[in-house]
């Protein structure tokens, strides 16, 4: 089974979360203080795994504002923290109908919730009653008498009833047998006993372990053999050494049962090499390392318990500069990462059933491509195993090629007419469009590497200033084609730099990319300047500076003006659907401002003077809706033609700049 969609409620900040869907790896989202570690540890107190434990709390947990109307706003009953619906596989599906029968299994989805004050949680499975009793009595093989004395019964209640009259009949015992076995004599709490070893555990993690760098063998062999002593919080990082031997594949019984040299050297160079490849798999930031376990007698100088006995020692060996250090003397990122990389290596090994894995911001000391190198482990080490949900700030760890598997969380605040303002309390948002600047920035910057990476997967790249640009030389190249004339070469890729400022700045970001990139832009008289300037830079190429006032015969010029003014008007007129006296022509669009040529310049003018509702007029607008209609560039009207015409030359001279 799988987790499908979660609503919290009556939890710390989160009053009421909204139902909000999960994804096998999902992202929270938000700022600090917004309610992401209430929502993990809401949801960890669900099913709460042993080495994790989590309970509600009524006067920890419950909304303080309330507490003290506890009992008055829930009527009596116990508040529900958590409800959460979660989809069954097909294996799970045909267990229940083996049981019951294909007719009384009704749905794929069952709902699991925890209240306060509760030792176990509520189920809601997908049962007919009815259904499931006409199958169970149909299986045993009555003949048309012993059926008909046990009769139609729809509920379990009666069935127990009609079959304690008839106990004396061998097959109608049996079947009394088998239902007073179900757990409390119900097909519901049946149902829940054959669904339940497969619902998962929740692990809930904030604190993430650090390896010692340094043990004493002895005396970690002792505190393994005793569980309870080695979960003690002491212990942790010595715990961790431990798992980094078993992780190796040389577990410490091992190390101290060898009885000599090659045979001990052997195991520790095996176990070296295995965490080497396991590391570099995915850790990217340095590939001259190497692991290097090493297990040698105390020396009288080292501090208790170190001074003697064996003692063993991770240390990390740099290729390039031939020299070692200790584990603990790494970077605070690096050995965070090796760490949480055995830990996770051991939870997958002693899971006994399914894992859900909640974590509370992994990776907060990583670089941010060692944030994506974590990112990276999570698909595929992770999640091929457990269900996730994790909460982060950084833009590197949301999943830029799955944004939409990120949720937003906020915590709102009503204001009312008298400026008093009012919490409403932690909310988790599906629709980032509705989430607040601050809270969807992670997103915003996971959106933008991820399309800066993409834009750069071509060689050869056209800068211009605005995505509606791209869209108007797309249909322009588009319509060419299909005429078999020139469009724009397609091994150019287009990118919306954000203006003639922003093109120097983010070519040298890139310089060292070895692309081949030019720069299209608009044009005026301020740009002038610029324009030289960004020639002068040489961070593009000789002649690869372009504006579209190179193409028309005007001074100054946007990409609107390589349109004939009759059909731009006829485009503008379509999109915004301008009819009677708004209706837009070349004249009124040249009377509108008289003072540019700039056709698109002379459009937001005229709709400044159109009445409400009209809107304002948007660059991107007009360029979507004739992407979306191909069928204006067709024909032989003079306007098209010259518009084709002009648009030819643009792309004959950009091919002749892509580079060799």
């Amino acid at each position: 089974m799988e987790l499908k969609s979660v609503r919290i409620q009556n939890f710390r900040s989160v009053e009421d979360s909204g139902e909000f869907t999960v994804e096998h790896l999902t992202c929270l989202v938000g700022k600090n203080e917004a309610g992401k570690t209430a929502v993990l540890q809401a949801i960890a107190g669900l099913n709460p795994h042993p080495a994790t434990p989590f309970a509600y709390e009524l006067e920890r947990d419950y909304p303080k504002r309330y507490l003290a109307r506890y009992k008055e706003r829930h009527d009596g009953k116990e508040a529900e923290v958590i409800r959460s619906v979660w989809e069954l596989n097909q294996e799970e599906i045909y267990e229940l109908k083996g049981e019951f029968g294909p007719e009384a299994v009704t749905g794929k989805s069952i709902t699991v919730s925890r209240s306060y004050n509760s030792t176990a949680t509520a189920w809601t499975v997908p049962i007919n009653e009815a259904s499931a009793i006409a199958f169970l009595i149909s299986q045993r093989g009555f003949s048309a008498a012993e059926k008909s004395q046990v009769g139609s019964p729809t509920t379990i209640k009666e069935l127990i009833a009609k079959l304690t009259e008839l106990e004396a009949n061998t097959k109608h015992k049996a079947l009394l047998d088998l239902v007073n076995a179900y757990p409390h004599k119900s097909i519901f709490h049946k149902a829940r006993a054959i669904l339940e070893p497969q619902f998962p555990q929740f692990m809930y993690f904030s604190n993430y372990d650090r390896m010692n760098a340094v043990v004493h063998l002895p005396s970690l062999n002792d505190w393994a053999n005793d569980k309870t002593l080695f979960s003690n919080e002491q212990y942790r990082g010595d715990r961790l050494f431990w798992e980094f031997l078993e992780y190796s594949g040389v577990p410490l019984s091992e190390i101290l049962g060898t009885t000599t040299f090659e045979s001990f050297n052997a195991k520790l160079q095996a176990a070296s090499n295995v965490l080497t490849e396991e590391i570099l798999e995915y850790w990217t930031q340095n590939q001259d390392i190497e692991i290097r376990v090493s297990v040698a007698q105390g020396l009288p100088g080292d501090p208790p318990p170190f001074n003697s006995g064996a003692v063993g020692r991770a240390r990390i060996y740099n290729l390039l500069h031939k020299a070692d250090t200790s584990f603990s003397e790494r970077s605070a990122g690096f050995t965070w990462f090796f760490s949480f990389l055995i830990k996770f290596d051991r939870v997958k090994k002693d899971a006994t059933g399914k894992v859900f894995l909640l974590l509370d911001e992994p990776g907060l000391t990583l670089h941010g491509l060692a944030q994506a190198d974590l990112l990276r482990y999570f698909t595929e080490k992770l999640e091929p195993h457990h269900q996730i949900i994790y909460s982060t700030h950084s833009p590197f760890m949301v999943p830029h090629d799955n944004i939409m598997a990120s949720r937003i969380v906020e915590d709102l605040v009503e204001v009312d007419a008298r400026g008093r303002r009012t919490p409403t309390g932690t909310m988790v948002r599906e629709d980032v469009l509705k989430a607040d600047k601050d809270s969807v920035f992670p997103l915003q910057g996971a959106l933008g590497y991820s399309l800066t990476q993409s834009l750069f997967i071509g060689k050869h790249t056209i800068l211009v200033e605005g995505p509606g640009d791209i869209l108007y030389l797309q249909a322009l190249s588009a319509e060419l084609l299909r005429r078999k004339r020139t469009g724009l070469d397609p091994k150019w890729v287009m990118c919306p730099a954000g203006g003639i400022d922003k093109i120097q700045s983010f070519v040298s970001l890139f310089a060292g990319n070895s692309l081949d990139v030019i720069a299209l832009s608009d044009y005026t008289k301020k740009d002038k300047t610029k324009l030289e300037n960004l020639r002068k830079s040489e961070v593009i190429k000789d002649g690869g500076v372009l504006s579209i006032a190179d193409f028309v015969t005007q001074e100054e010029a946007d990409f609107e003006d390589l349109f004939d003014p009759q059909l731009f008007c006829a485009i503008v007129n379509s999109t915004y659907e301008l009819k009677g006296e708004q209706k837009l022509d070349p004249a009124k669009l040249k009377a509108a401002d008289e003072n540019t040529e700039r056709q698109v310049k002379r459009a937001e003018v005229y709709f400044n003077l159109l009445p409400e509702p009209t809107p304002l007029y948007s660059h991107f607008t007009p360029a979507s809706w004739l992407l979306m209609r191909p069928e204006t560039l067709a024909g032989d009207a003079e306007p098209v033609l010259k518009t084709l015409e002009r648009a030819e030359t643009l792309f004959k001279v950009l091919n002749g700049l892509m580079a060799k």
